[in-house]
């Protein structure tokens, strides 16, 4: 195993502060709670359209078919968002290590001397 230089840990330091400085995880799990609750709204229009039509609701197969497309997207959002979460939070583990590996976490060494 290589011994690293400090300067090679800071800069590693400085790519995971870079990269963890953009949380995608939660554009994913904003996008599929935007989706899910406009799918759950259409649902209820939808299940309103049946419910009064008198004749073959053709409107409301429309907003059905739209709702399901809806709630496959939010799902597929999410599932991506858990992936990007994963990820994340590795790479902060990452980052708590080499803040360990480099004493920044150690107050008595921040202190002048």
């Amino acid at each position: 195993m290589n011994a690293q230089t400090p300067e090679d840990l800071r800069s590693q330091l400085e790519r995971l502060q870079d990269s963890l400085s953009t949380r995608q995880s939660i554009l994913h799990f904003a996008h599929a709670g935007v989706s899910f609750v406009i799918a759950l709204l259409l649902a209820g229009a939808a299940a309103k359209l049946f419910w009064d039509s008198a004749k073959v609701p053709f409107l409301a197969f429309g907003v059905t078919a739209l709702v399901l497309g809806l709630v496959s997207y939010s799902l597929m959002r999410y599932r991506q968002g858990q992936r990007e979460l994963a990820e994340e939070l590795k790479r902060y583990g990452d980052l708590l290590e080499l803040r360990r590996q480099l004493h920044l976490d150690n107050p008595s060494n921040l202190l002048p001397r």
